[in-house]
């Protein structure tokens, strides 16, 4: 899934909510804490969070919640 892709799942009218991170795409649009696609009134799904990991208060390993759903690729 490229990132022009991923921003097409947004949560929002209808869409999923994919959220990538460290190349893996996951699906968190069953999640409670994802409404609408937005989480915690900081970040959006549609996009790539694993640069805004770093400043989460929890780690990685919540996101092995939420099914994968393909693998980020790659930019040229």
């Amino acid at each position: 899934m490229t990132l022009e892709e991923l921003a097409a799942h947004d949560g929002q009218n209808g869409h999923r909510a994919l959220i990538a991170f460290q190349g893996k795409v996951y699906d968190v649009t069953d999640s409670f804490l994802w409404q609408n696609g937005n989480h915690q009134v900081l970040h959006q799904a549609g996009r790539d969070l694993t640069n805004e990991m770093k400043d989460a208060p929890h780690g990685e390993d919540l996101l092995t919640k939420f099914p994968v759903v393909a693998q980020l690729a790659r930019a040229k």
